[in-house]
């Protein structure tokens, strides 16, 4: 299998742009931050330049227009903008609140990416790079105003391709688990005020390489089990990650589902009484991960809330997904929507991981329910909510090329995000975000702008040279497993699902 191309860390050359500079970089070509020579311009790139920026001037009045939609802040229209309306009136034209925030949960779910330790040299091979508490200032995310509470882990012994960097140290820090993202809490009072209420969010790692994983995808469902329905089902392997655990591996002595809805059950209680969401967010794998855990907390009934007798209070659910594969069955799709689970997809439709499993019967197939209710078909999958379906070949910026692995990088999603207004709009940067995150793990960009291909990486690789002159990789601190209260909380999950299903 090929070796997999993991993001590395985010760029901290990140800057504010206008909402007309779609070339924030080139203007000057001098690349701040990154320590590239300086070029002069050659006649044919100024000339493609100029031109670009001549068609942008040309269309200043219609992205005003655009930039005016702004006329209600985001805390008066938010519920709209997680999906309360499944996004209607929202996507063609794109709403300016809805783009920033689909790129913002897009930034959660990359810096997975960007803090995962993916090296098979090191001991620390499938772990976080960073200590929770620093995890958002070494990532340049500070000023998102969340607070980390937790991080997730997953057994790698599961029934799933190798998903996973495996160490070539015998010393690896864990044989059996692998980090695979977090629970974060809106904390800080001007971004609650901005939201229009406290957000919890939940970032799951994926993959970035192509289709090596899901081609071995059993392409087989199982129960989902977390309600008296067995013809809800779920993809084998995405099931198996989710809820397998080993009680001899101190982090996945819980598995991922326990420590979810421990984690979502406990921040719950402590901000009882105030406005909340729940928003999960991931890529490729990730995203299948964001939409198992939403039906999760669901269908336990975990963000109900009642007075004892009667409900007082309904925390929406969202998902901001990003190509991500199919993940269950239609009886699976129909209960989400029962649950009011709402799921943005963000796809490229070059990217072929959308299409799977599920390619010989999907949502489009006709006659799909008659072939799951009367026959039992094994291998019949339904996409879950709206779809926002972008195309990188209306990109200025990007190659025009057959490379499957590009089609499906995350970073290029959030490039297309930030220029799409609408299928008959043109590309035109809306939010200034820096083309060159493109190239972070990838080579995506077309030549002529000068970024290099994988461009970005640690500094010497994390070694560090001691006070004698000597190279070395520094250990870590022990991090944390799993908050001692885990188990109590993941025990409150189970006996409120009962009382709310009237389950004995």
């Amino acid at each position: 299998m090929a070796s997999f191309q993991l993001s590395l860390t985010n760029p901290k050359h990140k800057r504010n742009h206008t909402s007309l500079e779609v070339f924030p970089l080139w203007n000057t070509f001098k690349f701040k931050n990154l320590s590239f020579p300086n070029k002069r311009l050659s006649s044919n790139l100024s000339s493609k330049i100029s031109s670009c920026l001549s068609n942008l001037e040309d269309n200043n009045i219609e992205l005003q227009q655009y930039d005016q939609e702004e006329k209600k802040p985001l805390h008066e229209m938010w519920r709209e903008i997680q999906g309360c309306n499944n996004w209607k009136g929202l996507l063609d034209p794109m709403d300016s609140h809805l783009r920033k925030e689909i790129i913002r949960y897009g930034e959660f779910a990359q810096s997975c990416y960007d803090s995962f330790d993916y090296d098979p040299h090191s001991k620390y091979c499938g772990t976080c790079k960073y200590q929770p508490s620093h995890f958002f200032g070494k990532i340049n995310m500070l000023k998102k105003g969340y607070e980390m509470k937790r991080y997730l882990y997953a057994t790698s012994n599961i029934n799933l391709p190798n998903f996973f960097q495996k160490s070539k140290m015998s010393n690896v820090w864990s044989q059996h688990a692998n980090w695979m993202g977090y629970v974060a809490v809106a904390t800080d009072p001007e971004e609650i005020k901005r939201l229009g209420r406290r957000d919890i969010v939940v970032a799951w790692r994926g993959t970035v390489t192509y289709l090596e994983w899901i081609h071995d995808l059993q392409d087989i469902l199982h129960p989902a089990q977390f309600r008296d329905d067995p013809n809800i089902k779920i993809e084998t392997g995405f099931f198996d990650m989710y809820t397998k655990k080993e009680n001899n591996c101190h982090y996945a002595s819980f598995s991922a589902r326990e420590q979810i809805l421990a984690e979502i059950n406990r921040l719950i209680e402590k901000y009882q009484g105030e406005e909340l969401s729940i928003t999960i967010t991931g890529h490729s794998l990730g995203a299948a991960l964001a939409l198992l855990s939403a039906y999760d907390i669901a269908e336990m009934k975990l963000n109900i809330l009642h007075n004892g007798k009667s409900i007082t209070k309904i925390i929406p659910i969202s998902v901001y997904s990003f190509a991500g594969p199919r993940v269950g069955n239609l009886k699976f799709k129909e209960r989400c929507e029962e649950l009011g689970i709402k799921v943005l997809r963000v796809i490229n439709v070059h990217d072929k991981v959308p299409t799977v499993p599920g390619i010989i019967t999907n949502e489009k197939f006709l006659f799909q329910k008659q072939l799951e209710e009367k026959f039992s078909f094994a291998w019949s999958y339904a996409h879950v909510g709206a779809e926002l379906a972008l195309d990188h070949h209306r990109s200025p910026f990007l190659k025009l090329n057959s490379d499957l692995g590009s089609a499906h990088n995350l970073e290029a999603h959030l490039h297309l995000v930030d220029g799409y207004h609408g299928k008959v709009h043109a590309f035109r940067s809306a939010t200034g975000r820096d083309v060159a995150l493109v190239n972070k793990d990838s080579s995506f960009l077309k030549e002529e702008y000068g970024v290099p291909p994988f461009w970005w990486q640690d500094e010497n690789k994390g070694m560090v040279r001691t006070s004698d002159g000597q190279w070395l990789l520094p250990e870590r601190p022990v991090i944390e497993a799993h908050p001692p209260d885990t188990a109590h909380h993941f025990q409150q999950v189970l006996k409120l699902a009962r009382a709310r299903l009237n389950l004995p």
